[in-house]
């Protein structure tokens, strides 16, 4: 006699009655009885498998830092950083010379204005000249008389 006996374990037992119907006058009835066991298998494996992830928890604590592991994290660190202050040197880098192109920009639409506000008076003071009358202004010189053929130089007469 086991433990799984169904005689004396009425919990673990499942009846099943099926009824075949072969013709109205005709019924037939089977029944069934089904002993149903527990296995433990399951349990093992799950027990198992907890003890195998203990042991594996406590071996990775007991190992430790590791020295050569810390100088490899510090050296990346490092690196890194240094990384960062070049990306960080490059970006200002960049800025700096879209402000210099920009005030270059500036400076060049300045100058254009200037030259064009310069030929725009220029061009406004000609039209000016050219709509006055023209000045004429007349008067009456005398010649100096020549004296014995010979040119007379002066320094305030014009030399041509």
């Amino acid at each position: 006699m086991t433990h799984y006996d169904p005689n004396n374990d009425p919990e673990r037992r499942e009846t099943i009655i099926t009824e075949t119907v072969v013709s109205p006058a005709h019924v037939t009835e089977t029944v069934e009885t089904v002993v149903v066991r527990e296995s433990n298998t399951g349990w093992w494996i799950a027990g198992i498998l907890g003890g195998a992830v203990l042991i594996a928890v406590f071996w990775i604590l007991s190992r430790g830092p590791d020295a050569q592991s810390d100088e490899a994290l510090l050296e990346a660190q490092l690196d890194t950083a240094a990384a960062q202050a070049q990306a960080d040197s490059a970006l200002i880098q960049g800025q700096v010379a879209g402000a210099q192109a920009s005030v270059d920009i500036a400076r060049a639409d300045a100058a254009r204005s200037q030259a064009d506000a310069i030929r725009a008076a220029s061009e406004a003071r000609a039209a000016e000249a050219r709509a006055q009358t023209p000045v004429v202004i007349e008067r009456e010189v005398q010649a100096p008389a020549p004296s014995n053929g010979v040119a007379v130089v002066t320094p305030t007469a014009p030399q041509n």
